[in-house]
């Protein structure tokens, strides 16, 4: 008999976000293995109802309309606790429903698990004043709550190591979000050229991600000046939406390259499917990622990265390999594009080891690392008289 697992989670569909597709993966792997997962999460306006899926009320988020904050009551709540007699309940945030669910755990005695998706101290700038008062408060906020879990997930060893400087004491291991890597491998290659009537003779460059402060598309776009000065048939994709969508065009025009950068919008995961498979070489400049989910999708598809060298990315990247890591510096991260593009047995090399290395995180592994997490901590709180084993 499988577990029964409950998710709190602040970030859910329609909703697109890393978080969003930690949970649809790990969910998707391990139904098919007859564990049932309950999902707690915020309420959309014309939200389809799904089974399993409770809808908390929510108000939109004063710094991104698009996100909707859950009020965490129900009447509901307790009833449908009892009834699903939840094994283990799994969050993935340390506020709002995040916290509810860590109170419901203590409240029934069910082990409690915590996924840290985000280094929530590098988004201080969306808070108008305090922000350095506000980065501490944040990283002890996040390290109490850590500290009242069964066990932390980290994507990423070095996001683990980070959490003990804090001071997280609790048990504390690394899964990373699996890739099902059948998403991502497609013979079409040239989805991008007909969607945005590119000239096919052009080399794409690709980034996927939020269009926000903390992803650093700035420095993406000032390293492509030079790089559409040299190579002047490249242009640059820029998948996603949010808040810096008007900034960065206009940035785009200072500097004289707008017509050579592609704003895609938002994408379905299929469209972004195909523009990884479109795209020659991907770019990521975020310095605040804890795992960098994007970038393990980009190898999938066979793209060598250029990457800043910065906290989860680090492990993301075999520097050499299947891509190249830089310093938080222009000029080097410049080079590297640069070299990829005019080393075409370089790049065809790298995209191959790119391919290959995905196969480390595909979706399968990850998620039987993460069911024996949950039977560890089970065995630990509750002794080993499970309902079944592995």
């Amino acid at each position: 008999m499988g577990l029964k697992i409950g998710i709190f989670t602040d970030s859910y569909r329609p909703y697109t976000s890393g978080v969003v597709r930690s949970i649809e993966t790990f969910t998707e792997e391990l139904n098919a293995d007859g564990h049932e997962f309950y999902i707690f999460a915020p309420d959309y306006p014309n939200c389809k109802k799904e089974s399993n899926v409770f809808r908390f009320s929510s108000i939109p988020a004063p710094t991104n309309s698009q996100f909707a904050l859950a009020v965490p009551f129900s009447i509901r709540l307790r009833p449908t606790l009892k009834r699903l007699g939840l094994d283990i309940i799994h969050v993935h945030s340390p506020f709002l429903l995040g916290r509810l669910g860590a109170r419901c755990a203590r409240k029934y005695n069910i082990p409690l698990v915590f996924t840290f998706h985000t280094l929530y101290d590098q988004y201080v700038h969306y808070v108008p004043f305090g922000q350095n008062i506000t980065r501490e408060i944040t990283k002890k906020f996040c390290t109490d709550f850590c500290n009242h879990c069964d066990l932390v997930i980290v994507p990423t060893d070095i996001i683990g190591r980070h959490l003990r400087s804090w001071g997280v004491q609790s048990n504390i291991a690394t899964v990373p979000t699996g890739i099902k890597l059948s998403d991502y491998r497609t013979e079409q290659k040239d989805w991008l050229y007909r969607q945005f009537n590119i000239d096919p003779h052009c080399k794409l460059l690709i980034c996927v991600g939020r269009l926000g402060k903390e992803k650093n598309l700035s420095f993406i776009i000032k390293s492509f000046q030079p790089i559409a000065a040299s190579f002047p048939d490249t242009r640059l994709v820029l998948v996603g939406s949010g808040p810096e969508r008007e900034a960065l065009g206009q940035l785009a025009t200072s500097m004289g390259v707008a017509d050579k950068i592609i704003f895609t919008g938002t994408l379905s995961k299929e469209e972004i499917a195909k523009a990884y498979n479109s795209a020659h070489i991907f770019v990521f400049a975020s310095v605040t990622e804890t795992q960098g989910l994007v970038v393990g999708e980009a190898k999938a598809a066979g793209l060598p990265v250029v990457a800043v060298r910065a906290f989860g990315i680090s492990e993301m990247v075999e520097d050499g390999q299947d891509g190249f890591l830089t310093d938080l510096d222009l000029q080097q991260f410049v080079e590297k594009i640069k070299l990829l593009l005019q080393d075409e047995c370089l790049r065809r090399a790298m995209s191959e080891n790119a391919f290959a290395n995905a196969e480390k995180i595909s979706a399968k592994n990850c998620a039987q690392k993460l069911l024996q997490c949950y039977y560890s901590i089970i065995a630990q709180k509750h002794g080993n008289n499970l309902k079944t084993s592995v």
